[in-house]
């Protein structure tokens, strides 16, 4: 089994062709071709960690659409004072389709 771990949105993620991965926001349309960065490939029983060998390493993958993250509640408060402030967060993802190891 080929697989590798890259560097996809500012977490690193292992990846075999056909896996769905989610991750922070890329800036490229639905449909379009991304490469991502290898740190590691495992080929059957064959570990490479070589940079120079990694470097030659193309991981691509197919935009599937852009998402947003659960939301997240934060809540800030000080006793006494009347102090409330309620704030919301949702985080802008991207889901990838991974299409090929080469």
């Amino acid at each position: 089994m080929v697989y590798a771990i890259v560097k996809a949105g500012g977490r690193q993620e292992k990846v075999s062709v056909g896996d769905i991965v989610v991750t922070n926001k890329i800036e490229a349309k639905a449909g379009d071709t991304v490469e991502l960065a290898a740190l590691l490939l495992v080929d059957g029983e064959k570990v490479t960690t070589d940079a120079a060998a990694l470097a030659k390493v193309k991981v691509t993958a197919e935009v599937v659409r852009d998402e947003k993250g659960p939301k997240v509640t934060i809540l800030k408060y000080k006793n006494k004072t009347g102090y409330r402030k309620r704030q919301g967060h949702r985080q802008s993802l991207t889901r990838l389709k991974v299409t090929g190891i080469k």
